[in-house]
Order: C-alpha cells, then sequence, then structure tokens
C-alpha cells in the first residue's frame, strides 16, 4: 500500500530535490518551489507550530484558495502530527465561526483570501492566527518570520493507521456542514485505488503536470492534486485569479482536468462565443478542417496535453457530454463524496455517457430498498466529529454507507444517478417527484445556466431558471420560443404528475456569494426554496407557461 501524502512528499525530497513541486502565478510570473526548497519551507512552518506549545493532535485549520501554501500548510500540520481542518476560502464569517468552534481549531492558517475583512469576526479568540504573508495578510503570527527564524523541523510526526489525520468540513448543500473525520491508510488506500483506475485510460508520465483551482478542501480536489501530486512527484501549478483562469490553464496544459458542471458549460459557451453552433457544425463535417480545429480548441482550452478529462459533484447534461465529444474531448463523469474519501464509481476505458462509470477497484456496492446508493470500501470516513448519532445513521449494520444519493445500475455494472433522497418532494396532489433527472434534461439547452425544479405545495412541478450569458444576449421572444420547445420535449419524456407546467425566469444568478450555491457550485436547493416558496402558487396560476420576472 503507498503511503500518507507526507510519506510520499519525503520520499521526493529525498530522492529528487531538485525537481519543481509547486508553481505559483503572481502577477502574471511564476514562483517555483522545487521539492527541496518546499520541504525546507515546510519543515520551518512545522517547527513554528510546534513552537506554539498547543496539545497533542490538536486541530489546525486552513482558510485559504488555492495555492502553493496551502500545500505547504498542509504537509506541515502532518509534520508536526496535528489534525488538519480545511475551510473553504469563500465562506462567510457566520460559517467559519461555526466550523472553528465546532472543531475547537487551536490555530488557522489564514492565505490567499479574495476579502478576508469580512471574515475575520469569524475567527474565536481562542484560534491563533497564522498568516501564509506572501498574499499580503498580515494578521498574528507571520510565516515569514518563522521563515526567517526557525529551524527545519528534522524528526517529522509518524502517524499510526487509525489515528485521527484530518477532518474535512462537507460543503453543507442540505444544511449544517458536518465534519468528516479520516485516517491516514484511508488515504494510502485511495492513492492506490487512483494510480491503477487513472492507468485504464491512460497512463500518466512518471511526474505529471497538475492544475489546482478547485476548492483543495473538497475531497475530490484533494484526492487530485495533494495527494495524488505527492504520490506522483507531481508539478502542481494554482490559478491566479478568476481572470486569469483560461491564461493559466493554457500555459500550464496540465495531463489531468478535473472540473465541475458549471465549469464545462463555460468551456462551451466561450467557444460558442467565438464560433456560433452552426458555423462549427459546418467545420466539423471537413475532414482535414475537423482535425485541425480540435487541434486548436483543445489547446487554447489547455487541454492538448490532458490524457485524463473528468467531472464531478453533480450530473452534466448528456448533451454536453455529446457537444465536447464531437470536439474529441472525452469527459468521464465519477461520483463520490466526502465520506465514502470520493471512492466510489467513475473512470472507465470504455465510455457509457450518462452514468457514472462502474465501481472502483475494491469499491462493494448495493442498493437499498428505496433505491439508494451504498457503498463499502477500507477508506470510508471514521465517523462525523462529535456526531456519533448522525455517524449511526449513515452506516448500516454490516458497514455500508448510505450515500443519500438514488440510482440504477445497467446490466454491464454501469450506474446511473436518479436523484437525491432529500431533493425528493411531494405535490399538492399527493404524488412523490425526483427533480434531478429533470433538471438534467431542462439544462441540455444552452440558453439555461440554472435550473432547480421544485413543486411543493402546487399540483405540478415548476422549473426556476437562471438565463446563460448566451441567452441574455437574445431577444425575449426567441428565448422564450427555446424555452417553450424545451418545455415540450421534457414534458414528453415523463411521467404525467412530473410533467412542468411552468418556467420561471428569475433575475438575479445563485452564486456563492450569495449563499444560493455551495463552494462546489451545486445549487443549495433548500435556500433557494426558502427564497422563492411563497410565490409557488402565484406563478403557478400565470396565464403564460414562461414567467418573466
Amino acid at each position: 500500500m503507498a503511503g500518507t501524502p507526507l510519506q510520499q512528499f519525503l520520499k521526493w525530497e529525498k530522492e529528487m530535490a531538485s525537481r519543481v513541486f509547486l508553481r505559483q502565478p503572481v502577477n502574471g510570473q511564476w514562483r517555483e518551489w522545487t521539492f527541496g526548497q518546499a520541504g525546507e519551507e515546510i519543515r520551518k512552518i512545522a517547527n513554528g507550530l510546534l513552537s506554539l506549545n498547543m496539545p497533542a493532535h490538536s486541530n489546525v485549520a486552513i482558510l485559504s484558495k488555492n495555492c502553493a501554501h496551502w500545500i505547504m500548510a498542509d504537509l506541515a500540520i502532518m509534520m508536526a502530527g496535528y489534525v488538519s481542518v480545511p475551510l473553504y476560502a469563500n465562506i462567510s464569517a457566520a460559517s467559519i465561526k461555526q466550523i472553528l468552534e465546532h472543531s475547537e481549531s487551536k490555530a488557522v492558517f489564514i492565505g490567499k483570501l479574495d476579502d478576508y475583512p469580512s471574515q475575520q469576526n469569524g475567527i474565536p479568540s481562542f484560534t491563533k492566527k497564522i498568516s501564509l504573508d506572501f498574499y499580503g495578510i498580515r494578521e498574528g503570527i507571520l510565516v515569514s518570520d518563522w521563515l526567517s527564524n526557525q529551524q527545519p523541523l528534522e524528526k517529522t510526526y509518524e502517524w499510526a493507521d487509525k489515528e485521527l489525520f484530518t477532518i474535512m468540513y462537507t460543503s453543507g448543500t442540505t444544511g449544517t456542514p458536518k465534519g468528516v473525520m479520516f485516517h491516514p491508510s484511508a488515504f494510502s488506500h485511495v492513492t492506490d485505488i487512483m494510480i491503477d483506475y487513472i492507468s485504464r485510460v491512460s497512463p500518466l508520465p512518471a511526474h505529471p503536470r497538475l492544475f489546482s483551482y478547485l476548492p483543495l478542501c473538497h475531497i475530490a480536489e484533494r484526492n487530485l492534486t495533494e495527494v495524488l501530486g505527492c504520490q506522483t512527484g507531481a508539478s502542481i501549478s494554482f490559478v491566479e485569479s478568476l481572470e486569469t483562469f483560461a491564461h493559466d490553464l493554457h500555459s500550464v496544459q496540465p495531463h489531468l482536468f478535473f472540473g465541475v458542471p458549471r465549469i464545462w458549460s463555460r468551456f462551451q459557451e466561450k467557444i460558442l462565443e467565438k464560433l456560433p453552433q452552426k458555423k462549427l457544425s459546418r467545420l466539423l463535417r471537413i475532414p482535414v478542417v475537423n482535425f485541425i480545429l480540435k487541434r486548436i480548441l483543445q489547446k487554447k482550452l489547455g487541454l492538448a496535453h490532458t490524457l485524463l478529462k473528468v467531472s464531478g459533484a453533480a450530473p452534466m447534461p448528456l448533451a454536453l457530454l455529446h457537444w465536447f465529444h464531437h470536439l474529441g474531448i472525452d469527459v468521464r463523469e465519477i461520483y463520490g463524496m466526502t465520506e465514502n474519501c470520493a471512492i466510489s464509481h467513475g473512470i472507465q476505458e470504455e465510455i457509457s455517457f450518462g452514468t457514472v462509470g462502474k465501481a472502483m477497484p475494491g469499491v462493494e456496492i448495493k442498493f437499498s430498498e428505496s433505491g439508494e446508493i451504498m457503498t463499502r470500501h477500507p477508506a470510508l470516513m471514521m465517523g462525523y466529529y462529535k456526531e456519533p448519532q448522525l455517524t449511526s445513521e449513515v452506516f448500516s449494520e454490516d458497514g455500508f454507507l448510505t450515500t443519500g444519493d438514488l440510482g440504477v445500475m445497467d446490466e454491464q455494472g454501469f450506474v446511473k444517478i436518479t436523484g437525491r433522497v432529500k431533493d425528493i418532494f411531494k405535490t399538492d396532489k399527493g404524488k412523490y417527484v425526483s427533480p434531478t433527472p429533470i433538471e438534467i434534461k431542462m439544462s441540455k439547452n444552452p440558453d439555461i445556466s440554472q435550473v432547480c425544479v421544485v413543486g411543493a405545495g402546487i399540483p405540478q412541478p415548476i422549473a426556476l431558471m437562471v438565463l446563460s450569458d448566451q441567452a441574455r444576449q437574445k431577444n425575449k421572444s426567441e428565448v422564450s420560443t427555446s424555452l417553450m420547445v424545451l418545455l415540450n420535449e421534457v414534458n414528453d419524456t415523463v411521467e404525467d404528475y412530473e410533467r412542468v407546467k411552468k418556467i420561471i425566469i428569475l433575475r438575479d444568478e445563485w452564486t456563492i456569494e450569495n449563499g444560493l450555491m455551495t463552494p462546489t457550485l451545486k445549487v443549495k436547493r433548500n435556500e433557494v426554496e426558502k427564497i422563492y416558496l411563497s410565490n409557488y402558487m402565484a406563478w403557478y396560476a400565470h396565464k403564460e407557461s414562461i414567467v418573466w420576472l
């Protein structure tokens, strides 16, 4: 079995000290750290942590966007024998306070942030502030002082297999974030599975180029960047800002790219801005042009050397998967959750669009009587921090984790996610509706950016929608016609009680900032419904099928 991320890093620090490990863009220029240089800084930070005389195995939080020092801080926490508690960088002061108090974090690394003044009141007085001042914030203890004054830690902590290693708080899609606990051997197991599984599609180079931009406190990104990067001795490049994302990605041309459906739809929008669909389709029908155009578009996106392209966190519209396939970009959907360390289903040599693939090696799967997916393997969480009752509720007597997701499996073993147990609602007619399959069908229309199908207290479901940037450039009549065609197409494929009665076009986008999306870009259905529930009856009674607000 492979070692922990720390053990793997120490191997490369010793064997390949001069190889580039971390790459951080600063004002358009790349700042690089070799394994040796990063190791010296990490060891000094670890010694700085130990100088604070915190109790053994104290919880230490990280509040920062992805950056070179996020990885360094996390490895330093491991070296010192403390438990890391990563936080999403864009959460509110109230959420920060809730997590730091619940986890009783003795210290917090404050790193690269967009609006720290609005967050700093969320840090409790008992939590020591440690600023990764490379990124400009200078409050509490400065890491630059440690780098100047501390000696590198020589003897690093040796972790036992079943010790508490990290606490990863969920993004809070359905309520208060829960602290998911893992031991070190979970990540060792994850590494073995990922290397084996990825090689079934295309073996990665010995030391791949990785590109990190999705939150590192999300289990999938942490696995595919920090864990995989330390295992393979990769070079890990970060994004400087949202504005430089496309430039940074194009510059790196990574060997692996992980995106959520919203990112892939953005890629599509940007391509269609330059090449409208009719022109794109015409060019792709010309054999020689087809080959050249695909190469150009893949390079422009930054995916020219990407051997594996994956999507996760939410279902990707089938039409979008096929659209990228026609460009020579096969996106494989993967499935997992924080509680099972994102090890469940995914990457296969063969692709079955609309499914999340087959069970990964060593993953046992079964379905409850209601169709809920249940998984079991050695990397499952230890449980929820300080929540024994919640922990007991999600594990069956035979050790299977109940995922909260509904699904079906075909004869070949491919699994299709059909919805969330908690998302199912009952209409006024007493019929239960699972909104996810309907939302996926509606999302195929490029005029739609976001959709949430609801229906509590009304006879039939209605669809709340936010238009895409592309649709906002069109006139209202054109968009209405497009959406009516979509509405009829979708309603022809569902049961009578699932037929969508109205489409409601909302003015405001759902964002992380307004609390209607999670940091992993999933719609917070409960929060959306809190805002709009009182309007359902009036919208339902509206004479038009498309209601513009």
